[in-house]
């Protein structure tokens, strides 16, 4: 169900993936969760997508399986089935030679666009479903890039891991990718250009490339879809010209290195990262991990630890947080020390709803009709 903030009478839902499985939680007041799980056991989870547009709940898993590789998952009655096709959702065209690797990225598109669910992948590649996520198509206009040759592997693997339809206009889509940096369609995704000026990449002998940029996440703004925020492989960003031009926003965190980007459903200018020390150490700033917010668009950042452990020296990944749509909104994450944050206050206090588990890799909220 679409929602604008009246949840008096929802049901919040919280989905976390681990590398070893994934844990669905429900709650009444995003306070005291319910929990069934592990789904998936000893397969990994690295991203999830929650479809409320039909009036129903569609959760959208990508499951790795050491054994049988990955595919795309759904079920519609919160977990207590699942199904998956026969032949794989997300197949690679056999002229193309490539292997389905990860699924990165699940993203449901516009409450006016039913239907359409993208996926983003490794190796680099966008995939776009029409069907609610049952079968994904290759979009060819970016695997057939001519900087296909030149785009790396970050870190933890070649990821296409945003991906970001606009609401304005349906063939704007902005995704991001480690490594390439960001890029933008115009229409429809038949073709795509790098839009990274501004960004830097010190790891690179020109250090404000046309691309190659480790882009770790970007959110788009609500209040207005040509400002999108990034969190840089060292930098935090915001353009407000559809990504044409990006600028520093950095000023007053205590680290501009980081994963994660979120962008609030409704408010213009709110958005929350959670700084981690230069990518030498990869440990929130002093070992006290804290979630930044700004509600000016950079300009300035509070500090928010309510009911945080400290110390806690693991990192929060680029997909293991999320907000919901509720009033206010709820922020979520989780860490690689396997424990799982719930806010229902935007961020102001937290409380662990999950302890224990593998490392999180993917968290998802979402206000549901049941």
């Amino acid at each position: 169900m679409a929602n604008n903030g009246d949840t008096s009478k929802s049901t919040y839902l919280l989905a976390v993936g681990t590398k070893k499985g994934m844990w669905l939680g429900t709650s009444a007041d995003r306070a005291a969760y319910t929990f069934t799980g592990p789904h998936f056991l000893m397969n990994e989870i690295p991203s999830i997508g929650i479809d409320t547009r039909n009036g129903s709940t569609r959760i959208l898993v990508g499951v790795r399986s050491e054994h049988w590789g990955p595919t795309v998952a759904h079920s519609d009655d919160l977990g207590q089935t699942w199904v998956e096709p026969d032949n794989g959702a997300i197949t690679f065209p056999p002229d193309t030679g490539a292997a389905l690797e990860r699924v990165w990225q699940i993203q449901p598109d516009t409450g006016d666009r039913p239907g359409v669910v993208w996926a983003g992948c490794e190796p680099i590649s966008v995939w776009k479903s029409t069907d609610g996520g049952e079968h994904f198509e290759l979009n060819r206009g970016l695997w057939d890039h001519p900087h296909r040759s030149e785009w790396g592997a970050g870190f933890g693997g070649a990821a296409a891991h945003t991906v970001l339809p606009s609401p304005a206009d349906p063939n704007t889509i902005h995704i991001a990718m480690s490594t390439g940096g960001v890029y933008r369609s115009t229409d429809g995704g038949a073709s795509w250009q790098p839009r990274n000026k501004g960004i830097g990449a010190g790891f690179m002998p020109d250090a404000e490339p046309e691309f190659g940029q480790c882009v770790h996440k970007v959110a788009r703004d609500a209040g207005n879809p040509g400002v999108l925020y990034a969190q840089n492989h060292g930098g935090v960003y915001r353009t407000d010209d559809n990504g044409d031009t990006w600028t520093s926003i950095a000023e007053g965190l205590p680290a501009d290195f980081g994963f994660t980007m979120l962008a609030h459903p409704r408010r213009a200018g709110t958005a929350w990262v959670v700084p981690i020390t230069a990518d030498s150490a990869r440990i929130p700033p002093e070992g006290q991990l804290a979630v930044h917010r700004t509600d000016d668009a950079g300009a300035t950042w509070a500090r928010l630890a309510d009911g945080l452990l400290e110390p806690d020296f693991n990192v929060v990944l680029r997909d293991a947080a999320s907000v919901d749509t509720a009033e206010p909104v709820g922020v979520f994450f989780g860490t690689r020390g396997g424990t799982v944050y719930a806010s229902g206050d935007e961020g102001s206090s937290f409380a662990p709803v999950l302890t224990g588990l593998p490392d999180v890799l993917c968290v998802r909220a979402a206000v549901v009709g049941l």
